[in-house]
């Protein structure tokens, strides 16, 4: 059942200015590396100057280990991987990170950064993290913590139900277009329910530790700590909350457990991440801040997620003259040689517009493809070949952009590793709330290009367009 938005205005404040001087405290005394596996680009939409590596090899990570920041972030695109992918993945970085800790002598967390609609690739992820975990350190991993909260995107967890803002209700997230994810659809909002649905039982409903608003929001931090050091053989932990006071509170008894030998792993959002790793708040970005090459030519608008808030955004956008639009067929997807020819159309309009000074968004038929299998794989391995294509609409583009724009998960992750070529980026930090701007660095195709990471479920209808626009200011 869905409940009025004005339900977050009825919880106590708390003393938010304590929170901060006791955390401050507590992230100062803990030494560990934090390591943020992102499974797609979106994940840095809470942070600023922290890097994102696109590689997983032993010397990016080296480099994370060695930066004065608490956190760094490794982008693996799993959620545009198959089961098997993913897994070897999430072996290799567990391997590469135990290497470097082994080397440098500094201890590690894991937090495995997903959707906070709650699609992607669990258990598995988490399970093959703990597997890793345990077998390179010798130490059991005691809990997995579930915090899909996040504040920007309207994501909030009460009373153990996890619910998406839309207007102003806010809907139970088994009820919403996320959940019917080809690949990663759920039927469960109350997350308790949500790890025995996905675990297929392994971890039952009643085994779930839930840290209640009432006791962030009351600041009872011993019982939370108490919660925390009673949970053993990687059981589940859910953190309800509603502000980013409720994450901090859950954050200084989390610190408090760890620093008495308890050991977890993560599976969230994107906002206990900054709260874990002590980012400061800044305001949205200016064009000025964004923008260090000036060019003539225009800038790029790439669409490539199917959500239904994306298509409306989509629409919004049209209402800007200025921008020009190419549509690319992807029901030609089928048919390789006039798919091909159908991305090449694209790509010479592309170039036209953006060197006569104009911006381009270039977007995918609206009708989502399916494989007509009923393999989710099979869908899965036809999105990216649809996803190839869309990134080389930039990759191949031999006129520089004044910005580029890529709407989507899986899109923002190709264009951002394949097309742009980027290894190491910079988040500058959010143009709106929740989206993130990385700046390329020299060694991408288009260097100090501020690239703006759009998720396909974020924003209201006119972000979109007011987002391009700020870039497009003379």
């Amino acid at each position: 059942m869905s409940l009025h938005a004005d339900v977050l205005d009825s919880y106590a404040p708390l003393d938010e200015s304590l929170a901060d001087t006791l955390l401050e405290q507590e992230i100062s005394q803990n030494n560990r590396k934090i390591v943020v596996l992102d499974d797609d680009p979106t994940g840095v939409q809470t942070v600023h100057d922290i890097s994102v590596y696109t590689s997983w090899t032993k010397d990016s990570i080296a480099q994370g280990f060695a930066e004065e920041n608490k956190l760094f972030y490794i982008l693996t695109n799993s959620r545009g991987f198959t089961a098997s992918q993913t897994e070897q993945v999430h072996k290799e970085i567990a391997a590469a990170v135990d290497e470097v800790s082994r080397e440098t002598g500094k201890e590690y967390i894991f937090i495995s950064r997903s959707d906070s609609t709650l699609r992607g690739h669990y258990p598995l992820e988490t399970t093959i993290l703990k597997e890793a975990f345990e077998k390179n350190t010798g130490k059991p991993v005691d809990g997995e913590i579930l915090c899909p909260f996040f504040k920007e995107g309207g994501r909030f967890t009460i009373d153990d139900v996890h619910y998406v803002k839309d207007g102003d209700r806010l809907v139970p997230a088994a009820e919403t277009e996320f959940a019917r994810d080809k690949t990663f659809g759920y039927t469960a909002s109350d997350l308790k329910e949500y790890v025995e649905e996905k675990t297929k039982g392994a971890y039952r409903k009643e085994t779930v530790t839930a840290i209640s608003l009432k006791d962030l929001r009351e600041m009872r931090l011993d019982l939370i700590e108490q919660q925390l050091m009673e949970v053993t053989g990687f059981n589940k932990i859910i953190v309800n909350a509603i502000d980013y006071a409720d994450i901090k509170v859950f954050c200084i008894a989390l610190y408090r457990a760890m620093a008495k030998g308890k050991t977890f792993l993560f599976r969230t959002a994107a906002a206990i991440v900054r709260v874990m790793g002590g980012v400061s708040e800044q305001p949205l970005l200016t064009k000025k801040q964004m923008v260090v090459k000036e060019t003539d030519n225009g800038g790029i608008i790439v669409v490539g997620s199917h959500t239904e808030k994306t298509t409306r955004q989509l629409e919004m956008l049209r209402e800007n003259s200025h921008i020009a639009f190419v549509e690319l067929d992807a029901t030609l997807v089928r048919d390789e040689e006039a798919f091909n020819k159908e991305v090449a159309r694209c790509l010479a309009l592309e170039e036209e517009y953006l060197k006569a000074g104009t911006t381009v968004c270039v977007y995918t038929t609206r009708a989502l493809i399916t494989a007509d299998t009923g393999d989710r794989e099979d869908d899965l391995r036809l999105s990216v070949k649809i996803s190839d294509a869309v990134q080389s609409l930039v990759g191949n583009l031999s006129a520089v952009p004044a910005f580029v724009i890529a709407k989507g998960g899986i899109t923002s992750s190709d264009i951002g590793t394949k097309a742009l070529a980027v290894q190491k980026a910079s988040v500058l930090g959010q143009i709106k709330p929740g989206i993130p701007v990385w700046q390329t660095g020299a060694e991408s195709k288009f260097p100090l290009t501020p690239y703006v990471i759009f998720p396909g479920n974020v924003g209201e209808i006119s972000t979109l367009k007011e987002a391009a626009e700020i870039l497009m200011q003379k």
